[in-house]
């Protein structure tokens, strides 16, 4: 992964969190070095309250390569996440934001989750997502630069 993002603002997708902080995630390693170029970047790390609550969710449920994190863990996790990263609220202005975004594209269903971290991102002037589903935000290159954790996803 290519770091020129001195000073930029980045927002960080549900399943970069995940991996990061689940040791036995596909591409940990790969997650956890991305946040570590980003920081010595001097990058903005930002999430959004959306982002908290899908990590939550997946954290605390079987997955396939891990069972459910204790709460007192999770609950530190994400305390963490909010004294250390800037945290973008999901406001009037994003929900008006989302709402040209799924009139121009014609989004439905799931799509209005990735809709909206991308209407975040544009209320909140961030430009780059750092995401491993480069494909659920295909369709939003003309609003967002996409960072792939991996080269080829």
């Amino acid at each position: 992964m290519m770091m020129d993002f001195e000073g930029e603002r980045v927002f960080l997708d549900t399943n970069i969190l995940i991996r990061a902080n689940v040791a036995t995630a596909p591409l940990h390693k790969e997650a956890r070095q991305a946040l570590y170029n980003l920081a010595n970047a001097n990058a903005e790390m930002w999430l959004s309250r959306q982002v908290l609550r899908e990590y939550l969710v997946n954290v605390t449920r079987p997955q396939t390569y891990a069972n459910p994190a204790p709460l007192t863990l999770v609950i530190k996790q994400v305390q963490y996440f909010l004294s250390n990263l800037n945290i973008a609220e999901d406001n009037a202005e994003v929900t008006t934001q989302l709402l040209k975004l799924v009139e121009s594209l014609s989004i439905s269903g799931k799509q209005m989750h990735d809709a909206n971290i991308v209407a975040t991102m544009q209320i909140y002037e961030i430009k780059t997502l750092l995401t491993n589903n480069v494909k659920d935000f295909q369709r939003f290159t003309k609003q967002i630069r996409i960072l792939p954790l991996e080269a080829d996803s």
